[in-house]
């Protein structure tokens, strides 16, 4: 499949917010591209370069451990991995673009945290500088433009969730708050599990 993906509307919300790129050193050339793009993306859209960080790591492999690692912090509105795997004559391309696309997946999964895909996985390197920047557009603005998408999205999710409860739950026995279980959602009663 290729062409560009669709204009973004982002929520006013996301420019005040931190966001992460992570790059891959391996192809590094084609790898810098995708990070000016990205770069571009949140500048575009009112993402001051302050509120921006750029990490790298060796290569495409690596962007979930650290993607994951970043997300964990707590904070980032949302992170972009961008790398570049091209086909070579023997199966590690396969291993290496499964990996990351998977692993990326999984992260964002893991954390919460909205984690865009700016990773190509391309047969020869024109089809990789075609997708840098080239005639078919930039993989890592628009995986900049999902993230903040995605962290907008989050936000209005999140934001119409805390309002439909109105208040923050009290422990029945203390009143306590009360202590959220993983995933944000409120004990009931404020007990631990497995006592009373």
């Amino acid at each position: 499949m290729t062409g560009r993906a669709s204009e973004a509307v982002i929520h006013p919300i996301v420019t005040g917010q931190r966001f992460a790129v992570v790059a891959a050193r391996f192809n590094e050339a084609v790898s810098e591209k995708l990070l000016d793009g990205a770069l571009a993306a949140f500048a575009a859209h009112g993402v001051p370069a302050d509120r921006v960080e750029a990490h790298w790591v060796p290569g495409s492999f690596e962007l979930p451990q650290a993607a994951l690692a970043l997300a964990r912090t707590g904070r980032y509105a949302g992170i972009v991995c961008v790398g570049t795997v091209i086909k070579g004559e023997t199966p590690h391309f396969d291993y290496v673009a499964s990996a990351a696309a998977q692993g990326i997946g999984r992260a964002a999964l893991e954390s919460g945290v909205p984690i865009g895909f700016g990773v190509i996985t391309a047969l020869t390197s024109e089809q990789a500088w075609a997708r840098a920047g080239g005639r078919v557009g930039n993989r890592g603005e628009e995986a900049a433009l999902a993230t903040l998408q995605m962290a907008g999205w989050l936000h209005t999710v999140l934001a119409a969730d805390r309002g439909r409860r109105g208040h923050k739950p009290t422990s029945r026995r203390r009143g306590e708050p009360t202590r959220p279980l993983p995933g944000g959602r409120p004990r009931k009663g404020g007990a631990a599990p497995g006592r009373g």
